[in-house]
């Protein structure tokens, strides 16, 4: 049974930095294109950045580009989220599942909270 448990979301000023994980069980990672994700109250899950199986990343949302990124450490199994110079309309919860999304694979997310 696959598994991600989301980790390291906090509050946080803006102008910090976060680093968010992603702990799989029952998936390997690295086998797989996998991607973090975003959702607000009331509105739809967006996808912030994927990885692919041979460690080339993107990001996706312009608004993101230079401040988020995303890593994998195949001996830890984890999968990771950069977050710096982060800003208000950051605050979120963040997944982690693969990419594109399945939908039994959502875990319980981590918030994100960006406030003076």
């Amino acid at each position: 049974q696959v598994q991600f448990v989301e980790s390291g979301g906090g509050l946080v000023q803006p102008g910090g930095s976060l680093r968010l994980s992603c702990k799989s069980s029952g998936l390997i990672l690295s086998t797989r294109r996998m991607a973090w994700y975003r959702q607000v109250p009331g509105k739809q899950r967006d996808l912030i950045a994927t990885i692919l199986t041979s460690g080339v990343t993107s990001v996706h949302e312009d608004s993101m580009k230079g401040r988020f990124s995303i890593s994998r450490d195949d001996a830890e199994n984890t999968l990771y989220l950069q977050m710096n110079n982060l800003k208000f309309e950051d605050t979120a919860v963040y997944y982690c599942n693969l990419g594109p999304p399945v939908p039994g694979y959502w875990g319980q997310g981590t918030q994100v909270t960006v406030s003076s």
